[in-house]
């Protein structure tokens, strides 16, 4: 990834490209080059920014997704960002959830693509053979429909990840704060406009999830991705850059 990693006091971030700003957050094992093709896509019309979460950061006190949300709206304020795009996938759809909750004056869009805040089938509750790098290689296959978008890179990343002691005991924390912050009470206070992309095979969050998701969310559009799981900008960035820019176009 060619991206500047940019750094301002307590923050690390991406910030690419000028005019309407969309912010992307990533998910609970994602990384900002998760997001590199739809940099890529949109940087020429638009602000790109993706702050790096700080997941493994955090006391472990404190590890949790309101955390996570409250760094976020720190993070905006900081950035002086206002009507802009929020695109969130994985855990980074359940922040963006929260920060709209409680913020959605600021926020013109919110995009979801694999979003936990309902239900999540991730690594949970443990990593019982953490040292196995075939277990984790079957991990995070078990993200994506092509066993081939999971990468030696990718998998080698991970694995190092889940074998930290340090990172794998947030891991847990993160994974267990989200299953408790469920949010389906709170779908329907969502008013601004809300536009659903996800895998129609994914396995982390199935598609009735992105379906009860489509209904609990009053002003809401639910878009399906064939032959993807978990992280379609990643696995099928093209028609994921389609459907986003699409919709991009509709609310302005």
């Amino acid at each position: 990834m060619d991206f500047t990693i940019k750094e301002d006091k307590e923050y690390k971030y991406i910030d690419e490209g000028e005019g309407e700003v969309i912010v992307l957050l990533h998910g609970l094992m994602g990384a900002l080059s998760n997001w590199e093709a739809v940099v890529n896509e949109f940087k020429g019309q638009y602000r790109v920014i993706i702050p790096m979460l700080p997941v493994y950061e955090m006391p472990i006190i404190t590890t949790g997704v309101k955390t996570l949300s409250k760094f976020l709206a720190k993070f905006i304020r900081h950035m002086g960002l206002k009507d802009f795009v929020l695109v969130g996938n994985s855990l980074g759809g359940h922040v963006g959830l929260m920060y709209c909750v409680a913020s959605q004056e600021n926020v013109k869009s919110l995009v979801l693509a694999g979003s936990s805040g309902l239900y999540e089938n991730s690594f949970g509750g443990s990593f019982p053979k953490r040292g196995s790098y075939e277990y984790i290689k079957e991990k995070v296959e078990f993200t994506f429909y092509s066993p081939l978008t999971a990468t030696p890179e990718l998998v080698d990343d991970v694995y190092a990840t889940v074998n930290n002691r340090e990172r794998v005991i947030r891991i847990l924390a993160m994974a267990k704060s989200a299953i408790r912050h469920n949010m389906a009470k709170d779908l329907p206070k969502i008013k601004i406009p809300v536009c659903i992309i996800w895998g129609r095979q994914d396995r982390v969050t199935p598609p009735d999830v992105a379906e009860q998701f489509h209904e609990l969310i009053p002003n809401s559009e639910l878009h399906w991705v064939d032959k993807c799981g978990h992280a379609p900008m990643m696995e099928q960035p093209e028609e994921f850059n389609v459907l986003l820019r699409d919709y991009l176009n509709r609310l302005n």
